[in-house]
């Protein structure tokens, strides 16, 4: 990738973080923690491999995205803000009573959201179900699915998975958000997913991997997935929790819980410090 366009993605993700921590800290509630981990591949792909058009949600060819993890929907709207859906404001009213954006996406409300999700497991059988609607219609739009890992943990998951790989659904690519923790603490100590990479193989996907935060690695492995035919791709990205703000990372702590007045703007002054780098 060049040098300009991973500059541009890097400044895309701290928007999006940005928007993070503003939802958040003005709905005082929210699940920042997952939304950081996974600005960066929000910002990829709706600024190098999505089709969509904000003017037109509803574009039949556009690209479709279910964040199947759907309590990190502050790292959703940021993008969508951002790309022009609705106005960054909306943000500021994250989870007020007969505000546009709720704690979970909502398909009929909120323009740019592909599907209603937040019961963890079923998002990725929303994505299935597209994928094979693609399918009989014919059509080139691809399905992009964001699960978290401890969201392995539902059954679900893996019906989906073997479904998915029966009906040879190649326009499915899925990503699973690695940041190793849930609300419980870690994913190896709560319900062990792992080895995440071997299970889908065995389910007949066809597998990558990538880090979550490094541009060229995502582009990597999400080029090579979208030359794989005859079964679906899943991206096992591996991220931190938190990312981009320091007493946020790696901490389960932070799956569930917005910041305080102090820590909001600590957050918000490490944020603009790293895009004013960017600006340099």
């Amino acid at each position: 990738m060049e040098t300009q366009t991973i500059k541009q993605l890097q400044k895309t993700a701290n928007l999006v973080r940005q928007g993070v921590i503003e939802g958040t800290f003005c709905a005082k509630s929210g699940h920042p923690g997952g939304s950081l981990s996974i600005a960066d591949t929000l910002a990829y792909l709706y600024e190098i491999q999505m089709r969509f058009d904000p003017k037109n949600p509803h574009w039949e060819e556009r690209d479709r995205l279910v964040l199947s993890k759907g309590h990190t929907c502050p790292a959703l709207y940021s993008i969508l803000a951002a790309k022009g859906f609705f106005a960054w404001e909306e943000l500021t009213h994250l989870r007020h009573v007969g505000a546009l954006l709720q704690g979970h996406p909502d398909m009929k409300h909120i323009p740019g959201v592909d599907m209603s999700t937040g019961s963890l497991g079923q998002g990725i059988s929303a994505a299935v179900g597209m994928a094979l609607a693609g399918r009989l219609k014919k059509a080139d739009w691809r399905v992009y699915a964001i699960l978290g890992d401890g969201e392995l943990e539902e059954g679900q998951v893996w019906e989906a998975a073997m479904f998915a790989a029966h009906h040879k659904l190649d326009k499915l690519i899925a990503v699973v958000d690695n940041n190793g923790l849930q609300i419980d603490g870690r994913v190896s100590d709560v319900c062990s997913v792992y080895p995440i990479d071997e299970k889908f193989r065995a389910f007949g996907w066809a597998v990558f991997t990538a880090d979550a935060h490094d541009f060229e690695s995502l582009d990597a492995a999400f080029t090579a997935a979208k030359q794989v035919e005859g079964k679906p791709s899943v991206i096992v990205q591996r991220s931190v929790k938190g990312k981009g703000v320091s007493f946020m990372e790696d901490q389960a702590g932070w799956h569930g819980k917005a910041p305080s007045q102090q820590q909001y703007e600590q957050a918000m002054a490490e944020l603009k410090a790293a895009a004013a780098a960017l600006e340099g």
